[in-house]
């Protein structure tokens, strides 16, 4: 028997070592489909990455142009601030000639006004002069007229009397 035990220790000893052949085996064919999971994963994740790159390079683009509108507006802003202000410096201004026209107009019309009635006075005045006037002319007139009707009499009565 002793010969055969060196063969069986052999022969344990080689299936010893071919099943952790077996095993290595194993692990090295598990550890590469790990190895082929993690790649694809990390080939996702870059694919992941590049898109999350493209993404970020296109919401930087929309920031800048957003920004770009914003300052854009921001100017315009100013712009129709500054146009409102002037317009509103021209009214004021305008509003002031305004008031300075109706002040001198209304001005005028008082001054008119004034002159008016003194007008008005001065024609009552003459009216009342005129009236004055006619009746002195009338009384004149009148006497006047008796004077002569009174000259004709005297002298008919005269010549009445010359032929009496």
């Amino acid at each position: 028997m002793a010969p055969s035990a060196p063969r069986t220790r052999a022969a344990a000893a080689l299936r010893l070592k071919q099943i952790a052949l077996d095993n290595q085996s194993s692990t090295i064919r598990r550890l590469r489909a790990q190895l082929a999971t993690e790649r694809r994963g990390l080939a996702t994740m870059k694919k992941e990455l590049e898109d999350t790159q493209v993404a970020l390079e296109a919401s930087h683009k929309v920031i800048a142009g957003l920004t770009e509108i914003g300052l854009s507006m921001s100017k315009k802003m100013e712009k129709m601030k500054a146009k409102k202000q002037q317009a509103k410096e021209s009214h004021v201004v305008c509003h002031q000639k305004f008031q300075a026209r109706i002040q001198e107009a209304e001005d005028s019309m008082q001054a008119q006004h004034l002159i008016i009635e003194a007008l008005v006075e001065e024609k009552i005045a003459y009216s009342k002069q005129s009236k004055v006037s006619k009746k002195l002319t009338m009384r004149l007139l009148h006497s006047m007229m008796n004077g002569r009707k009174s000259r004709k009499n005297t002298r008919r009565k005269k010549k009445l009397r010359i032929y009496l």
